[in-house]
């Protein structure tokens, strides 16, 4: 199904996805699971989860704010601390759309264009983080073309454009991506890469639960799940900032395999168990 006309949400529920966001990766070791994790999702709440997530991208900023932010840095400025956290919230709306995409689609795949903008701002980021003058001239120039008026009204209509998936497509997906982890944190070893995959996988499940969460603040079970799996996405957001940090030191290769902390592995181990396949 696709429309050009979305239902449109309060700004109250806008701004607990906004919360929700915010906590995607808080620690909370005492988090603990619902002793079922539903997997019945119908095709109408499929729309209006993906309705909410791209009201949060399509209203939380403008175009030109966000060039605007680019080029200061481009310019060889540095961004203040408000500007800073003016990045980091539209960097998580791309994110969190991003998700919504590769969950509620029938392709499952994001937008090309768009999947690649949020690449590209966090590279930029990275790049003005480091001070990184090479990668932000790369970045901040693509960055431009990228969100230059014409690109922007193609990335838009494909946006609202998006045909998504049935309850039926949709409740195979979650599992196929569970199987996913399942197989992964069977290995003992992981390098940065597959390490990072596993965290893709479980980003993408807090923001499905982070969703349905602020579309139905009542549910105690997805908050929990929510909680849950943040804490998980935390830790594993640590743990690969080490890893990252390693590499550049050269104390470590990003490719070489190491194991993943009993803190990581155990509730990632908890929730493949408890997920019905």
């Amino acid at each position: 199904m696709s429309s050009k006309k979305w239902e449109k949400f309060s700004p109250e529920t806008i701004e607990r996805l906004f919360t929700a966001v915010e906590e995607d990766d808080k620690l909370a070791e005492s988090a603990s699971l619902p002793t079922f994790i539903e997997l019945r999702c119908s095709t109408d709440d499929i729309r209006h989860y993906y309705a909410l997530c791209l009201q949060f991208w399509e209203d939380g900023f403008k175009r030109e704010d966000l060039l605007k932010l680019i080029n200061h840095v481009l310019q060889g400025n540095v961004l203040s601390e408000k500007e800073r956290l003016q990045y980091k919230y539209i960097r998580a709306r791309y994110k969190h759309l991003r998700f919504a995409q590769r969950l509620y689609s029938k392709r499952h795949e994001s937008n090309f264009i768009f999947r690649q903008t949020t690449v590209f701002l966090g590279h930029f980021q990275d790049a003005f983080r480091n001070q990184n003058e090479k990668n932000i001239k790369i970045y901040g120039r693509l960055l431009n073309v990228i969100l230059s008026a014409p690109v922007w009204s193609v990335v838009c209509y494909c946006l609202r454009h998006t045909v998504l998936d049935d309850d039926h497509g949709f409740i195979q997906y979650r599992q196929q991506q569970i199987r996913k982890l399942q197989e992964a944190i069977a290995n003992p070893e992981l390098t940065g890469d597959e390490f990072h995959d596993v965290r893709k996988i479980v980003s993408q499940q807090v923001s499905y639960y982070d969703t349905m969460r602020s579309l139905d603040p009542g549910n105690l079970d997805a908050c929990q799940l929510s909680g849950f799996l943040s804490n998980i996405n935390g830790l594993m957001g640590d743990r690969h900032d080490e890893m990252v940090a390693e590499k550049l030191s050269g104390k470590k290769s990003y490719s070489e395999s190491s194991q993943m902390a009993n803190n990581i592995r155990q509730p990632i181990e908890m929730f493949v168990t408890r997920y019905p396949l």
